[in-house]
């Protein structure tokens, strides 16, 4: 496994223990299709919701947020619709959210989280 890998792996875990805390259960992780990868698919009452989860070290060439592109989005959704096809959840209402990781300027916090529900779709 990649060093990068290991680091996507270490933040999607934050996002979905910082979800789980703030009520969503898990459904899938790492939901692979063709068209793309869906790091975290949860359920949030009756809402399904899908999570890009980004880490930016630093912003020089562009912010986390800035990093989920519209190709990535169209990416994204595509998948999420295969997975609604395949799981037969099509009747589930949806959205997308993202969770962005950047190291936090207190001594004691490690990293500022930001949640963005229904970034895109």
């Amino acid at each position: 496994m990649s060093n990068t890998t290991k680091k996507g792996a270490h933040y999607e875990e934050l996002a979905y223990r910082y979800l789980q805390r703030k009520g969503l259960s898990l459904l899938e992780k790492n939901f692979h299709h063709r068209q793309g990868e869906i790091d975290l698919i949860m359920r949030q009452g009756e809402t399904l919701v899908f999570i890009e989860v980004r880490y930016r070290k630093a912003s020089a060439y562009g912010s986390a947020e800035e990093s989920i592109t519209y190709r990535k989005q169209q990416s994204i959704i595509s998948t999420a619709n295969y997975f609604l096809m395949k799981k037969k959840l099509w009747d589930n209402p949806c959205r997308f959210d993202v969770i962005t990781f950047k190291p936090s300027k207190h001594p004691f916090k490690a990293h500022d989280i930001n949640w963005i529900t229904a970034a895109f779709g």
